[in-house]
């Protein structure tokens, strides 16, 4: 599910000679860094030698205890690594997640009603397809609540295939699936926090939501420190954690009260360079004989300042982003999928997700994640676009075709980090023996869908590729 940013199509996409040094700058990278951690997950969670550590490891506790004879207090309670992981760490993915939607839709590609219509209408119905797949698969039954698992798509490895595929994808349809992630994104957060949350408390919601305005009007009034951001976001985290509400859902909440606009502006900017940079270029011929090192006292205190008012001319939402981009990436997806992507196979019929679980009243989750991921997504982003263009409240991607549109579709079925995270909410009101087992069946099933997903779109992009090209 994570976002690329928009600009990076522009560049490198008909190069593969990648050196060590930039390797994190691919567009694809993030994508390859994810499947590599997928298939570590999956022998650490299975080879004799390895299990028992790796299983040990995530259920570790975490939990601090402070006590003496009188009192005993426990923070976080019962938090354990993989706790620690989906509520913790996974809160700054959906921060930087939010960070990016704010992006788009104030100055990006969601930015006016004409762009955004035809990508959020996409995406509507790339959401709304899969879930219906899912239900007709489990209506009636007690994995019916797991509707939400097929509707997200992970951009970082559908970004990575079209990367790979290079200019046999247009690039209006790059953008074109990218900003319909970027919309896929808000409706699964919404999704999680409105169905996938547990019993709320109201007096510890009601004080979470009191600090939101509070920081929401401290932005109004101009406000750039961002310690005045940060610390409300950690406590609206500790309220959101014990209320009932995701934890993750305060990182997405709190990106969008990050201030864009700049603390310093660009007359500001102008007359404080002009003025120090006179100071530090200012280095007489006596300095120079004499040994004076540049820069001295004096120039050091001007290119300190410098610095300071060069990163505030920066709106703050830009700098949050552009330092957590490489993190949330690099480690903190990685991590997710390790901890998350484990399934234990008990044997070979595991990976049959078209088998009915021996689990009294429960649905076939696997056929209704992977045929939702697999047919669902296609078919509910392309005929939500065709009726959106057809009704003329959209516009079909520049040199794009329908056939090549679908196929683009088809890679928008790969649902990884987004898909596995609302299978952790899942099925929590079963006998925990049968939540696990349902989540594990639902991961397979989700790796399953996505991988077939990925095949078919770039079998289909492929071979729309050479047809046109052939007509040409």
């Amino acid at each position: 599910m994570r976002l690329i940013p928009l600009y990076t199509w522009t560049k490198g996409l008909h190069s593969m000679k990648i050196s060590q040094t930039n390797f994190m700058k691919q567009p694809w990278a993030s994508g390859v860094t994810l499947l590599v951690c997928v298939i570590i997950a999956m022998l650490l969670a299975n080879l004799p030698i390895t299990a028992h550590f790796y299983h040990a490891c995530l259920e570790t506790s975490l939990s601090m205890t402070i006590s003496n004879e009188t009192f005993s207090i426990t923070f976080p309670q019962d938090m354990t690594v993989e706790k620690f992981i989906n509520d913790i760490l996974m809160v700054i993915f959906f921060f930087t997640v939010g960070l990016e939607i704010k992006r788009e839709v104030v100055c990006g590609e969601l930015s006016s009603v004409k762009k955004a219509l035809l990508p959020v209408i996409a995406a509507a119905g790339g959401m709304a397809v899969p879930a219906l797949f899912y239900t007709f698969f489990n209506v009636g039954t007690n994995t019916a609540g797991g509707w939400g698992i097929p509707t997200a798509t992970d951009i970082a490895f559908a970004v990575g295939i079209m990367s790979i595929l290079g200019n046999k994808v247009p690039i209006s349809l790059k953008v074109f699936l990218t900003a319909l992630a970027i919309a896929d994104d808000l409706g699964a957060i919404l999704v999680v926090a409105l169905f996938y949350g547990g019993d709320i408390n109201i007096p510890l919601l009601c004080i979470a939501l009191v600090i939101i305005g509070a920081v929401y009007i401290m932005n109004k009034l101009g406000e750039k420190r961002m310690m005045f951001y940060l610390i409300p976001a950690i406590i609206v985290w500790f309220l959101f954690y014990y209320s009932g509400i995701h934890s993750t859902m305060s990182g997405v909440v709190m990106a969008f009260m990050i201030p864009m606009d700049a603390r310093f502006n660009r007359s500001y900017l102008n007359r404080c360079n002009r003025k120090y940079i006179t100071r530090i270029i200012r280095y007489d011929d006596d300095e120079f004989e004499q040994g004076v090192p540049f820069p001295n006292g004096p120039q050091r205190h001007c290119l300190r300042r410098m610095s300071y008012i060069t990163n505030n001319s920066i709106g703050m939402s830009y700098r949050l982003e552009h330092a957590l981009d490489p993190w949330v990436n690099f480690l903190i997806m990685p991590i997710f999928a390790l901890a998350n992507a484990g399934v234990v196979i008990p044997d070979i019929s595991f990976f049959n997700i078209f088998q009915a679980l021996p689990l009294e009243g429960v649905g076939m989750v696997g056929m209704g994640i992977f045929f939702g991921l697999l047919f669902g997504k296609p078919i509910g982003i392309t005929l939500a676009s065709f009726i959106a263009i057809k009704c003329k409240v959209g516009a079909m991607p520049e040199g794009a075709s329908w056939k090549m549109l679908f196929a683009v579709a088809c890679l928008g079925g790969i649902g990884f980090t987004m898909a596995i995270f609302v299978d952790t909410l899942s099925f929590g009101e079963l006998a925990p023996a049968a939540t696990d087992m349902l989540r594990s069946f639902g991961k397979i099933a989700v790796l399953l869908g996505s991988l077939s997903a990925g095949i078919l779109g770039s079998i289909l992009i492929t071979l729309f590729a050479k047809m046109e090209a052939k007509t040409q």
